[in-house]
């Protein structure tokens, strides 16, 4: 008898500039998955060429689908509202569009573009949720730099820095967050307050705090945290830790792995190539104006936070 695969909802978000990145973490997911699922993989993008599609779509097999999904009509009201930073764009708040996007999901991944996968995501999917509004991993920066401790719990007001979580790899209890209106309550925050240091993962927090499951790191493993002495089920080469632009990255071997199996390796040596001195001064200063920033806005803040601990 024919036995119906487990479907697995998996989303990412880029533009052109980020494909190749995105190739790796496919490339890794799928020499990691099982023929037990099918892989269900939606691309929430704005602008990303028909060749760039074409080349991910290869990664299509018979359990595994790969949907682009343009999100320019979606964006187009609160376009100039969504602040971003540095090397980000706007592609970091779609993932806060998917419940209403996709009714049809109780429950989905969503994985940004800078992971490499060592083991089968459904391990991550099968994640017990219960009425959470998602699963994560507390944020590796904010567990080690103590400005960022101050700032989550005071501006954000999460009550322990350490429930505070990293949004770049979410399980998303879609049937829950619906429930909860949570785009509506994004949007009308979105009007009222300005996150500058972790823009849309700062929304994601104030939102969902108390209702957040969290997991072992080793589902978002991130070099700032350095190397565990166990094997992590996904690397994270989040915030400055990239190996297309240094040489000591903690985990960078398994990037390489993977990024030798695409046709984007020799793109991606070009990239790693062509950062220079100069670019590392400026994502530096960058970083540390971050910092300052964090700092500055926890100290407009009152702190009552002795009465919590």
């Amino acid at each position: 008898m024919y036995k119906k695969l487990k479907e697995i909802p998996i989303f990412f978000a880029v533009d052109d500039t980020y494909i190749p990145f995105l190739a790796v973490s496919l490339q890794s997911l799928v020499d990691n998955s099982s023929e037990k699922n099918k892989y269900e993989i939606k691309v929430l993008y704005t602008h990303v060429s028909e060749e760039n599609m074409q080349k991910i779509k290869k990664y299509e097999k018979e359990n595994i689908n790969i949907e682009f999904v343009d999100l320019s009509n979606n964006l187009q009201k609160v376009q100039g509202k969504l602040y971003t930073r540095n090397y980000f764009t706007s592609t970091t708040y779609y993932r806060l569009f998917i419940p209403e996007l996709y009714p049809q999901y109780d429950k989905v991944l969503y994985i940004d573009s800078d992971v490499t996968i060592l083991t089968d995501i459904a391990g991550l999917y099968n994640q017990e949720i219960g009425d959470n509004l998602v699963a994560a991993i507390p944020d590796g920066a904010v567990q080690t730099i103590e400005v960022f401790q101050e700032y989550v719990e005071k501006v954000i007001g999460v009550i322990d820095y350490n429930n505070y979580f990293n949004a770049g790899i979410l399980l998303m209890n879609l049937k829950e967050l619906r429930k909860y209106k949570f785009q509506e309550k994004f949007l009308y925050l979105l009007e009222k307050v300005k996150y500058e240091v972790a823009q849309d993962q700062d929304y994601l927090n104030r939102l969902c705090k108390g209702r957040v499951k969290l997991l072992d790191d080793l589902w978002n493993k991130m070099p700032i945290m350095g190397i565990s002495d166990k094997k992590p089920n996904i690397i994270h080469f989040n915030l400055g830790f990239k190996p297309w632009h240094f040489d000591d990255i903690p985990y960078q071997e398994y990037f390489w792995e993977y990024a030798k199996k695409t046709e984007f390796y020799e793109t991606i040596k070009e990239v790693r190539k062509n950062y220079t001195e100069e670019d590392k001064e400026r994502d530096d200063s960058s970083s540390a104006k971050l910092i300052e920033l964090a700092k500055k806005e926890s100290d407009c803040v009152g702190d009552d936070r002795i009465n919590r601990r």
